[in-house]
């Protein structure tokens, strides 16, 4: 059955707002988008009064660890890093994510209805990312696409954790020797495969160069951790020196070169930003970067880095990002078309347009204000959440273990 979400103040993002617009669902999918007039509503369609609601699809988190780093669990819910392996490139996200982590119950509270959730930054070479929904009983029931990229990181992490074990990498000289040895073994493998394929001989296949080649062929992009400036330009030489598609993950000096990252074409994936200087490589966390890093021409997406930040203050970095500078429509972008732009998924998410997910939250009022609510949750044309005026509290309106 259809279902018409009606009379609201609908905003595509990815077009104009339409002040009492109709956002049609059918089969999980938006067919319709457009002023009351303009939408042809079935007779039978369920109809959602969105009177004095903003209408807008579900936030895209860009870089998150939901499901692998789970929130009051200590050691038992720690899966964001595999710390024995300096390239964990056949490690997948995907087998560590639990579905019941109260992660993804903050995330349907905070309007985040797709979560592009990756490993760590505890090896120079993590592993693959995986886009989820926010709600479901397993993460092959979430699963929106898999892999999404494959996640690498820079600087002082990996080389930290490598060096208290006392082998390599234990600087940024290792760190950076272990990606490129890795990707030079990629090209001998990917090469050996092809002369094995044309002279049908059998060959041995290799999960980590299976995907490190996916990277060389432009299949996937390149999420490099990395917050100095220095860590930048290193991302920058290797995605040079073998051509793939770089996105710099938090970039928090991105800002300082960032015309050398519009030269380039590199979208950044930009914080955690309300966190203190834990570290030398953020102490030029702020949030006017956002801002500095959009008007330079550079395509962003915000990140809480969740549990770095709780998944529902994705909007609230936005909107603080706006008060230090950063306009208006990029910080909606930034948390919606931008994330799933960047990630290879705005065929899927980040709009409400007709042939998209029906992802669609209702909000009490403009999301980039801090006293909006998200008051109703839909996923793929199904209400999952809703904000309890009585108790204060946002429920799960489907819990999956009533399926």
């Amino acid at each position: 059955m259809s279902i018409a979400i009606t009379g609201g103040y609908v905003v595509p993002v990815d077009g104009a707002p339409i002040d009492g617009g109709t956002v049609l669902i059918d089969e999980g999918l938006i067919v319709a988008v457009g002023a009351e007039a303009d939408v042809d509503v079935p007779d039978d369609a369920e109809i959602v009064d969105a009177s004095g609601t903003w209408v807008l699809p579900g936030f895209v988190e860009a870089h998150g660890h939901v499901g692998v780093h789970e929130e009051g669990e200590g050691w038992a819910g720690q899966d964001t890093n595999e710390m024995t392996d300096p390239n964990g490139a056949r490690l997948r996200a995907l087998d560590a994510i639990n579905a019941d982590d109260e992660g993804f119950r903050d995330a349907l509270s905070g309007g985040v209805t797709t979560v592009v959730v990756k490993p760590g930054s505890g090896n120079p070479i993590g592993g693959q990312t995986v886009a989820v929904k926010s709600w479901g009983r397993t993460v092959d029931d979430m699963l929106v696409r898999e892999p999404v990229s494959v996640k690498s990181a820079l600087g002082e992490n990996p080389k930290r954790v490598y060096g208290e074990q006392q082998k390599l990498p234990s600087t940024r000289l290792g760190v950076t020797a272990v990606i490129r040895d890795a990707f030079t073994k990629a090209q001998d493998y990917k090469f050996a495969k092809e002369h094995s394929i044309r002279e049908n001989t059998p060959f041995e296949r290799d999960l980590t160069m299976e995907i490190l080649v996916r990277v060389l062929d432009g299949e996937l992009p390149w999420c490099q951790h990395c917050h100095r400036a220095d860590d930048i330009a290193t991302a920058i030489r290797l995605a040079d020196e073998f051509g793939y598609k770089l996105v710099v993950n938090h970039g928090t000096e991105g800002h300082l070169i960032a015309d050398l990252l519009v030269e380039k074409d590199i979208p950044v994936i930009i914080g955690p930003l309300f966190i203190g200087r834990s570290k030398v490589e953020v102490r030029r966390r702020s949030l006017r970067n956002p801002g500095i890093l959009a008007r330079a021409g550079v395509l962003i997406a915000i990140t809480t880095d969740h549990p770095v930040v709780p998944i529902d203050m994705l909007v609230h970095q936005a909107t603080l990002a706006v008060k230090e500078g950063l306009d208006t429509e990029t910080a909606l972008r930034s948390i919606t078309v931008n994330p799933a732009k960047i990630l290879g998924l705005d065929d899927r998410v980040g709009a409400l347009k007709p042939g998209l997910d029906a992802d669609v939250v209702l909000w009490s009022g403009d999301p980039l204000d801090v006293m909006s609510r998200a008051v109703r949750v839909f996923i793929s044309g199904r209400e999952v959440h809703r904000y309890n005026e009585t108790t204060g509290l946002g429920e799960t309106t489907t819990p999956w273990y009533q399926e």
